[in-house]
């Protein structure tokens, strides 16, 4: 039998990877996540799998962010009985970060349903629950990197150093072919090297076909060493302190958090920044700082001790702790999940302080598009959260130096350095743009066009010895709106007549305005 790839997400889009091997000898998974963006995005989680959830017996998985792994309890839940095999770093994490995104998912569907019963509109279920991630711990399976290890009869897996996260890894797999052993290499989620915690990724070369991400596929950033990351992190809260503070940073709970700290902790011992209070609002990200800890002596590269344990850094745990943070006004930073601001307690701080002319959001990592974080980085002025209109009157900054993944020109280099690639590759795990930008840059190398391809969501490929040939899917493909969608649309339009109507010049405009959009909506 042929081999088959079947990309059931990360295909068009950055979220949702999820990757399905058929070959000889059974069926398995490369990764199982979430996904996350636009409304319409999202609902592709609540769907079902389109594949058969029975089928692959075993999970391969690169590392544990949660749009690589959120998805695992819900595959568990509808009848997945297979292992994962993943390395110890992204198994001690996912010990947190899997019941933590239940957690989640059982409070947002929790307040929806009392929204619901207040509209009249039926209730819904949590994708899965806190219960459901508890009970998938049980069947992972942590293994060393750098060593083969057998997955089942005839299929072997090696994981390499991507550089990424703590725990994150390229996976290569060799399975049986027409011809022989098939070696694929699965990128994951390429590192952009000089990380504080980890070597630069690295991988092996000569694989018959070679599946990258292209996350950053199309931009290049300035190169930046740690010390100048810092220096510029220094500058930024220097400025956002001198208009009176806070500082919010939505921030990933998982290495971005870590990092942030890391940086912090040498600014104050430096005299850059004086001492003022920092806020760990996450207790998935004081979890996962405590696995730091455990870890810091392996991935520790430059020696320093842990920067997790200053006395003016506050770790908040529970919600009426988090809820006093409200009051908190001037030189202090608050850093709190989500990265994306899509969930999670930055949510209610950036309802309490984007209207503040003296406060500043520091946006640290990638913004999906059509996310609340995208949004602000977008320039809107006015936003809904929790139902209501907030408008923004912060400074709304980025920093792109704190990224966790590799640019334009590094993610050339290291699909390069993996050539030869007998077979093809393929080019994932990026919106369209960049993906192409990274299939120009790869045939710019010298690399023929005709072998690089660039999968759809849910397209199946089968690996001949003659190349990549794409086949017939068993399901039909799903269709997303990875931009803006409807949702975004109706939020801007009613936020643009809120404030359409506020400008009239008195209560009979206002009226006759109102009258005019019912008259054109047809509700009389």
């Amino acid at each position: 039998m042929t081999p088959t790839i079947s990309f059931h997400g990360a295909a068009g889009g950055v979220t949702g990877s999820c990757f399905l091997v058929r070959h000889a000898g059974g069926v398995l998974l490369v990764d199982c996540g979430m996904f996350q963006g636009s409304k319409s995005v999202q609902e592709l989680n609540y769907r079902d799998f389109p594949f058969d959830v029975t089928e692959p017996s075993v999970l391969l998985l690169t590392h544990a962010h949660i749009d690589h792994s959120g998805l695992i309890p819900k595959l568990y839940r509808h009848g997945f009985g297979g292992r994962i095999i993943t390395t110890r770093g992204t198994a001690d994490l996912l010990t947190f970060m899997l019941p933590d995104s239940g957690f989640i998912q059982e409070s947002e569907v929790r307040h929806l349903n009392r929204r619901n019963r207040q509209r009249g509109a039926r209730e819904v279920e949590p994708i899965y629950t806190q219960a459901d991630a508890q009970r998938v711990l049980s069947r992972i399976r942590p293994v060393d990197r750098d060593v083969w290890i057998d997955v089942e009869p005839g299929v072997r897996a090696r994981f390499w150093d991507a550089g990424h996260i703590l725990g994150s890894a390229s996976i290569e797999l060799e399975l049986p072919g027409e011809n022989g052993p098939v070696r694929i290499l699965f990128s994951g989620d390429i590192g952009p090297g000089d990380k504080p915690f980890h070597p630069d990724p690295h991988g092996p070369a000569r694989p018959d076909w070679l599946v990258v991400e292209s996350t950053y596929g199309g931009r290049d950033r300035p190169l930046i060493t740690a010390d100048e990351r810092r220096a510029v992190l220094g500058a930024e809260l220097k400025a956002a302190f001198a208009r009176g503070g806070p500082v919010l940073i939505p921030a990933f709970a998982v290495e971005r958090t870590q990092e942030l700290l890391f940086d912090l902790d040498l600014l104050f011992d430096q005299g850059v920044l004086p001492p003022v209070n920092v806020f760990l609002d996450s207790p998935l990200a004081i979890h996962v700082t405590q696995v730091f800890d455990r870890h810091l002596p392996e991935i520790n590269q430059a020696g320093t001790p842990a920067p997790f344990t200053r006395r003016n850094l506050h770790l908040t745990e529970d919600v009426e702790a988090s809820k006093r943070l409200n009051r908190v006004n001037g030189d202090a930073i608050i850093i709190a999940a989500s990265g994306m601001c899509e969930a999670g307690r930055i949510r209610h701080h950036l309802k309490n302080n984007l209207w503040r002319q003296s406060a500043t959001v520091l946006l640290v990592g990638y913004q999906a598009p059509a996310t609340l974080g995208r949004l602000l980085q977008e320039g809107v002025k006015r936003v809904r959260i929790h139902g209501e209109e907030v408008e923004v009157r912060a400074q709304i900054r980025t920093l792109d130096t704190y990224s966790g993944h590799a640019d334009h020109a590094h993610l050339l280099r290291w699909t390069l350095d993996r050539l030869p690639v007998s077979g093809g590759i393929f080019v994932v795990h990026g919106e369209e743009q960049e993906r192409q930008t990274m299939k120009g840059g790869l045939v710019e190398a010298g690399i023929d066009g005709g072998k690089i391809h660039i999968p759809a969501l849910d397209s199946q490929w089968s690996l001949t010895s003659l190349g990549g040939r794409e086949v017939a899917a068993s399901t039909a493909p799903r269709a997303v709106t990875v931009a803006k969608d409807w949702h975004n649309d109706y939020a801007a339009t009613m936020l643009a007549l809120s404030e359409k109507v506020r400008g009239e010049k008195d209560d009979a405009s206002r009226a006759a305005l109102l009258a005019k959009v019912r008259a054109a909506l047809g509700l009389g």
